[in-house]
């Protein structure tokens, strides 16, 4: 028999930070770390300092917390659900644990520094080594990917086009409804390329042959002769953001996927939950806030600017990674390469030694990619351009696991919390 839970708390009702540390038994300073990861909301006291947060969000904080720490939201069985918890998948693509992540069973970022965006993607896909690996776009679906692509607004983000470039990719290929393992990778190997092809250049110039990082570089880069430094760099974000287990993008790929949907429709479903400022997105708003920092000279007035507003500071922390984000680590690494990047990388770390004093949260990979994307001269847009392009390898190789798995499985069960029935019709 289970423990029955606490009825839910009145959604309008609001806590002070020391009522929601209470009831979250943490201090007050971890309540602002989990504002800052996005994990509670909070609102400023109208004329006042402090702040407050809604009790049903912090309610059902500490509940995942409970079952959290009693073991109840750890792997399911191959069918996925979890009753009374969160959902869970059986998966033989990505661990992550102790702040470190592994693909299939390989330290991701010692595959992603050791080898290219191409050779992890495949060893992801099929658990095989392959040196060399390209990627080859058929001149027919670019040209429809292209065509479809310039007809969009020019104002259109960077998952709109990548997203109607996919669906014009599929229309060009009549063996799309072919689920087996050859045909979905044949899929996968084709797809990639095509949407970098159909990215309009960032400047006059546009690469279509070569590693996808030096393609994908002509559409994000005015800079027409990239350094090394800065292509292995661009290289090294592509594979270690190739996937990242059961995020919510990819969570909508499975459910796709589960449904039969081709590698096409299971890749736009991905594409489409990216443009949330929580997922792909989020380095965007790290761009900006290290624009701002680099013009301002300081950290201090726009981390200031940014709590007064009552925004989480984006680029720092992560709910998987209580330590420091690897992906992150990695890549600060390979910018304290480049003489150009230093000015972002001084501005980052100002970032987070100014918010330590607030929450000691470390920086994540979305500001590693603002750090690349500032000191590129590429657009805010540019770090969800890489994120999106580099994450339909994983997105694809969870589609392929997930069409070796019974159909339609991925189908929770609503929990009614509406009127109790038979209620009138209404008037």
């Amino acid at each position: 028999m289970r423990d029955q839970e606490p009825a839910p708390m009145d959604a309008e009702r609001r806590l002070s930070t020391k009522e929601a540390a209470e009831l979250l038994g943490v201090k007050p300073e971890t309540v602002y770390a989990y504002v800052s990861r996005g994990q509670l909301s909070s609102r400023r006291v109208s004329g006042g300092r402090g702040s407050t947060f809604d009790a049903g969000e912090v309610e059902a904080l500490a509940r995942r917390n409970r079952r959290d720490s009693s073991g109840g939201s750890g792997s399911g069985s191959s069918g996925g659900g979890n009753p009374g918890g969160e959902l869970s998948v059986r998966t033989r693509l990505t661990l992550i644990e102790s702040d470190r992540y592994f693909f299939r069973g390989v330290d991701a970022v010692e595959l992603a520094t050791r080898h290219t965006y191409e050779e992890v993607a495949e060893w992801l896909w099929t658990g095989r080594m392959l040196p060399g690996s390209t990627f080859t776009a058929p001149a027919a679906f670019v040209s429809v990917a292209r065509r479809a692509v310039e007809a969009l607004p020019e104002h259109a983000a960077p998952a709109d086009l990548l997203r109607v470039a996919t669906v014009a990719a599929a229309t060009a290929d009549p063996l799309r409804f072919d689920l087996s393992e050859d045909a979905v990778l044949g899929t996968a190997r084709t797809l990639i390329p095509t949407l970098v092809a159909a990215l309009p250049p960032a400047g006059h110039h546009r690469r279509d042959e070569g590693p996808m990082a030096h393609r994908l570089w002509t559409r994000l880069s005015v800079r027409k002769d990239p350094d090394e430094a800065s292509l292995r760099a661009l290289d090294v974000a592509l594979a270690l953001l190739v996937d990242h287990d059961l995020a919510a993008s990819t969570l909508a790929v499975r459910v796709a996927a589960s449904a039969r949907a081709h590698p096409y429709a299971a890749v736009s479903a991905g594409l489409g939950v990216i443009e949330g400022p929580l997922h792909g997105a989020a380095s965007g708003l790290a761009h900006r806030l290290l624009q701002d920092v680099l013009e301002q000279g300081d950290a201090a007035p726009v981390i200031a600017d940014e709590l007064r507003a009552g925004r989480r500071v984006p680029g720092l922390g992560h709910r998987l990674y209580p330590g420091e984000d690897p992906r992150a680590r990695a890549l600060f690494s390979l910018l304290e390469r480049i003489p150009r990047a230093e000015p972002a990388l001084l501005a980052a770390r100002d970032i987070v030694e100014t918010t330590a004093r607030h929450a000691p949260l470390h920086a994540n990979v979305d500001l590693a990619l603002a750090v690349l994307t500032v000191s590129s001269g590429m657009a805010p847009t540019a770090g969800e351009t890489i994120f999106a392009v580099a994450r339909t390898a994983g997105w694809i190789a969870h589609a392929l696991e997930e069409y070796g798995e019974r159909p339609l499985r991925m189908r929770p069960s609503g929990l009614y919390a509406g009127p109790k029935p038979p209620q009138p019709l209404p008037e």
